[in-house]
């Protein structure tokens, strides 16, 4: 079987690599990062914004000056909600606050304002027009949580691998294709449905059901596959092939989690986010 494996795996891993990195810093469930001004310093700190609802999302500041006074303003999202405001308690060497634990997709706004003792404003993390957002989540068992992963990245690197070697024209690619529909059917189709059904008590919140983003990233990714192993069932066709890994790199490019599923307060039922 012609291949090209010497050139393309290092090529296929870097553009994985990338996938993963991209992955692991946008999005909007990932903590939000701030630098906090002290003393002409700036201190890195992160805010949640994903949170299993077993309990509470917990705040925690470093304690940079005692005479500080931090307090955290929430309100459930989307609603008309007043803004409930509290302190955050000096523990040892941080301020910790949990905020109030929500259903399964249930999201809370929130900031911070840091002032000094006699109660002028120093900084604030967030605020009332541009809020930090945290969503809530059922918890997954890492039996299921850990193949998804495995396999959503692993199909990615196939692909990226398929699409390398689909550049030569070789009959790597067709065999090595058959391979990345196959972990995305498992990681994404099975693995998947199961995945969201604990975490937010839906097996599929996409097409034709409701607009749920990430799902519908990963059916428009499986289909392009689905297409090309199809065209090269019987003929080597490297132009499908190619094609379905691009628009697979498209559907990584676009942040997880986005457009996700949302708990709606008035309805009282899990919706998508649009």
């Amino acid at each position: 079987m012609s291949n090209k494996y010497k050139l393309t795996i290092p090529m296929a891993i870097v553009i994985t690599l990338i996938a993963i990195v991209y992955q692991r810093t946008t999005g909007p469930t990932y903590p939000k990062k701030f630098k906090i001004n002290y003393q002409g310093e700036k201190v890195r700190v992160k805010l949640p914004r994903s949170q299993e609802n077993t309990e509470g999302a917990l705040i925690s500041l470093p304690l940079l000056d005692k005479s500080h006074q931090l307090t955290v303003f929430y309100k459930r999202f989307p609603t008309n909600d007043e803004w409930s405001e509290s302190p955050l308690e000096m523990k040892a060497s941080v301020w910790e606050f949990r905020l109030p634990v929500q259903p399964a997709a249930g999201k809370l706004q929130y900031y911070i304002e840091m002032k000094d003792q006699e109660g002028n404003m120093i900084q604030s993390l967030g605020n009332a027009p541009s809020p930090i957002l945290i969503r809530y989540k059922g918890p997954v068992s890492a039996f299921i949580l850990a193949p998804h992963i495995f396999c959503m990245f692993f199909a990615m690197l196939l692909s990226a691998l398929a699409g390398s070697e689909a550049l030569f024209k070789t009959e790597a690619s067709r065999h090595v294709g058959r391979w990345a529909l196959g972990f995305l059917f498992v990681g994404g189709m099975i693995l998947g449905p199961l995945v969201q059904k604990s975490a937010f008590g839906v097996y599929w919140a996409g097409f034709p059901f409701d607009w749920d983003l990430t799902d519908n990233k990963l059916l428009i990714g499986f289909l392009a596959w689905l297409i090309a192993v199809i065209a090269n069932a019987k003929a080597k066709r490297p132009k499908f092939t190619l094609a379905a890994a691009i628009v697979l790199i498209g559907m990584y490019s676009i942040p997880h989690s986005t457009m996700g599923s949302q708990y709606n307060y008035e309805e009282g039922k899990v919706v998508t986010d649009r």
